[in-house]
């Protein structure tokens, strides 16, 4: 549909109706195995706080700072990078992502101390910071916009992925050795897929940045900066991702300080949220591509999509103190937790609605800053809750009800602020004036 293309110059049409490149998908699968190592590498910690904790005699609020600290150069990371893929090849920017993670992981093989995993998880967020955004912007060089949906979908699968799978192996790893081998686990398998990139990477052919951004109409930073979708986005991704961090760091210690499952138990238990996460994730880019399809407006196939199940999430989320039985607690946090996933698959695109090409890599990183300063607040917001509790049981109890209530209203004002079908008319009629002396000169898919 005309309403869903980026504001790039006059051969968009055109390029939008060009079938998928070659190759497109294996790129696609690439950067999944990337996601996936990117949430191995956030959840090891969650996985193995008890034994941290334990062997460290670390506080719930020093492990509340220890699983927020990930997040302390997170979203500047993200935005320098974002800036930086405007003008260079994703390819070797994923590249060195990938190696700054690998080799984070490895200090805490041996012995170490509190102040070196503090420093090497800082690393490692900063590493991290952009790898979403700098992955979907490498992704939308292989699709046109109408098909980008199961694409992002398919990459926001890797999170599931990476805690599916990583879960059962590194618990293995914990329980008959130790949680320092696991950390090095990690760092093995991020070299491989630094290895397997290196071999099968490649740019996509739909968009040269480099050219776009000397040909194609710009607009101000400024204008897309403030514009009601994307602050719609930053605020309901910021509601998803507080529950998403707190599962990162405070869902197994539940599991075992709070519910009294054993290290074992809790890392099939851990897996849960990531598995109903992934069925929303897939249904959400499969239904939304659907009704693109059928012509129904973005407002509606994304913005509304992605919103809802974000609100009836956080209503759920807070029934878990009003219920008794460690099962149904379980299941009420995991589908509440696991209906986040839809807003994540939305937002991407339709950002990339109306931001230029030649702008998009910095506008997706520096939303993928903003609403992952949730990260910080929200660890160091339940080891807070926790040590101040009565029972350890309420404090957990009372760390969620906080997530629910911050689910809900950032859901209710993404419903209201995702409007980007309109969006880009508006922002586009002033760049156009811009972009016209260049229209029968250049098209640049």
């Amino acid at each position: 549909m005309s309403a869903q293309g980026t504001p790039s110059a006059a051969g968009k049409t055109a390029g939008d109706s060009k079938a998928t490149p070659k190759g497109a998908w294996t790129v696609t699968f690439l950067l999944f195995l990337f996601m996936v190592v990117n949430f191995a590498d956030k959840i090891v910690v969650g996985l193995a706080g008890v034994p941290i904790m334990t062997d460290m005699k670390l506080s719930a609020e020093q492990f509340g700072l220890l699983g927020s600290s990930f997040f302390f150069l997170f979203s500047i990371s993200a935005i320098v990078v974002g800036f930086i893929v405007n003008k260079v090849p994703t390819r070797w920017v994923l590249l060195t992502l990938a190696v700054i993670w690998a080799l984070a992981q490895f200090p805490m093989v041996g012995t170490v101390s509190f102040t070196t995993l503090l420093i090497c998880r800082i690393v490692l967020g900063a590493g991290e910071g952009p790898a979403f955004s700098v992955a979907a912007h490498a992704i939308y060089k292989w699709f046109p916009d109408e098909k980008r949906t199961l694409p992002t979908a398919i990459l926001s699968q890797g999170s599931a992925f990476g805690v599916i799978l990583a879960v059962p192996a590194l618990n293995w790893v914990i329980v008959n050795h130790s949680w320092h081998y696991a950390f090095g686990a990690l760092g093995v398998v991020g070299l491989m897929w630094v290895c397997a990139w290196l071999t099968f990477g490649e740019e996509g052919p739909l968009e040269d940045t480099q050219v776009l951004a000397v040909t194609e109409a710009k607009i101000p930073y400024l204008h897309l900066l403030t514009s009601r979708t994307f602050v719609g986005c930053v605020i309901a991704t910021f509601g998803a991702y507080w529950a998403l961090s707190l599962g990162l760091t405070w869902f197994t210690p539940f599991i075992v300080k709070g519910l009294g499952f054993s290290q074992s138990q809790a890392g099939f238990i851990s897996i849960l949220p990531w598995v109903f996460g992934a069925t929303v994730v897939i249904l959400t880019g499969w239904i939304s591509q659907v009704m693109n399809a059928r012509g129904y407006t973005t407002r509606i196939s994304r913005g509304v999509l992605g919103s809802v199940p974000l609100i009836i999430g956080g209503l759920i989320l807070a029934m878990m103190p009003h219920v008794t039985g460690a099962g149904l607690q379980i299941a009420l946090l995991v589908v509440g937790s696991g209906l986040c996933g839809a807003i994540y698959v939305v937002c991407p695109p339709m950002l990339g609605e109306f931001t230029p090409a030649s702008q998009r890599g910095a506008v997706l990183a520096i939303y993928g800053a903003l609403y992952t300063l949730s990260g910080i607040i929200a660890p160091m917001v339940m080891g807070t809750v926790i040590q101040r509790a009565g029972a350890m049981l309420d404090g957990y109890l009372t760390g969620f009800t906080i997530n629910a209530v911050v689910m809900v209203g950032s859901g209710v004002i993404g419903l209201l602020l995702l409007w980007p079908n309109t969006e880009k008319a508006r922002l586009t009629r002033g760049a156009a004036p811009q972009a016209a002396p260049l229209k029968g000169a250049v098209s640049p898919t």
